[in-house]
């Protein structure tokens, strides 16, 4: 049977606590955002358009907040049974610690799925969607040049990009052209479109800097003449941490062929592909602590050391990454050594249990 009587309880308590404390951590920071943000209105970006830009950036959030949701859930869950005996029953008729720890497990499968499904498929279209829309109601030179955007070189042109639609859109294109050093026109576009063949500039306003004087041409419509590709932009323009596996693979191997690090890249491809992993090292070491240091604290007493545990964990990855840049060890590490800290720790406490 895959799940038995005492499996379908474990799971029902650790599942809701990890969808109540998800909840409130999303709650929570979304509040805390909305604040920040406020700060960024300004003509037809309104209070409400922060809101809604927040609202759409949900699926980013819960995929980002999910070790912290899984981690602490646990200790909720599992701390709640611990402090009514229940896991002490549980074992007094005959269960094992191990068959304990794999009723908890069950149940992270379907977090896993969840979560891995949001992260490859879902946040990375709401991300681009959420970003173009945001400078489309923002508007104006100073809302392009404060959302991020990239750079690209191409033979003497130079672009700067405002962000990318999913729906291969791009939003406020910048063009410099430059003869030997010296710049002979600069042209804005509000957007181009690719229609399946090439790209459309539209609405476009082009400055020539001649030898005694300037002059400004303004056309509706024009075709760009560019080698650059939709796929090429998306992985130039969307943040890193919201692209899916695939991407994140490509782009690191096209900064190689530039003779560039990709490092970036590499990381949160390994985090990405190593979630699962994470995640069951997380809950591991969170019944750790239950069954031994943390078995008769309070609530929140646990969750206050899941929230250290949690930010440790997120520090030591950041601190890993650039030390992997600067000792050139690979990214992996920085995502596997956390993790495996995780597992090494929780097994040790488990063991001193018995």
């Amino acid at each position: 049977m895959m799940f038995d009587r005492l499996d379908r309880y474990i799971a029902r308590n650790v599942l809701g606590a990890m969808l109540v404390v998800q909840t409130m951590v999303l709650g929570l920071d979304l509040v805390i955002s909305y604040i920040n943000d406020l700060g960024d209105v300004s003509g037809d970006y309104s209070a409400l358009d922060v809101l809604v830009y927040l609202l759409m950036r949900l699926p980013w959030r819960f995929y980002e907040y999910a070790p912290v949701g899984v981690l602490i859930g646990s200790l909720i869950g599992l701390g709640t049974m611990a402090s009514s005996n229940e896991l002490t029953v549980m074992r007094a008729a005959g269960r094992s610690l191990g068959r304990i720890l794999l009723g908890v497990l069950k149940p992270l499968v379907l977090v896993i799925l969840v979560t891995m499904a949001i992260g490859e498929y879902v946040s990375p279209v709401t991300e681009q969607h959420a970003a173009a829309w945001r400078l489309e109601q923002s508007k104006g030179a100073d809302a392009v040049l404060s959302r991020g955007g990239g750079w690209q070189r191409e033979g003497n042109d130079f672009y700067r990009f405002g962000t990318i639609r999913a729906d291969d859109t791009v939003i406020n294109v910048r063009r410099y052209v430059f003869d030997d050093q010296e710049l002979t026109q600069a042209s804005e576009a509000e957007r181009a479109v690719w229609n399946g063949d090439a790209w459309q500039l539209e609405n476009v306003a082009t400055t020539f800097f001649d030898d005694d004087a300037t002059r400004v041409e303004r056309h509706a419509s024009e075709t760009w003449e560019t080698a650059l590709t939709p796929a090429q932009l998306n992985r130039l323009l969307r943040p890193l941490d919201s692209q899916p596996l695939t991407s994140l693979w490509k782009y690191a191997s096209y900064l190689r062929t530039q003779g560039q690090e990709a490092t970036q890249p590499l990381l949160y491809f390994w985090q990405k592909s190593l979630l699962p992993v994470t995640l069951a090292g997380l809950v591991l070491l969170a019944a750790s602590f239950v069954f031994g240091p943390l078995r008769t604290v309070a609530a929140g007493t646990r969750i206050f050391y899941g929230v250290i545990v949690g930010l440790t964990f997120k520090y030591l990855q950041d601190l890993l990454a650039p030390a992997s840049v600067l000792f050139g060890f690979s990214p992996a590490v920085a995502v596997i050594v956390p993790t495996a800290t995780c597992y090494l720790l929780g097994f040790w406490l488990l063991r001193r249990t018995g």
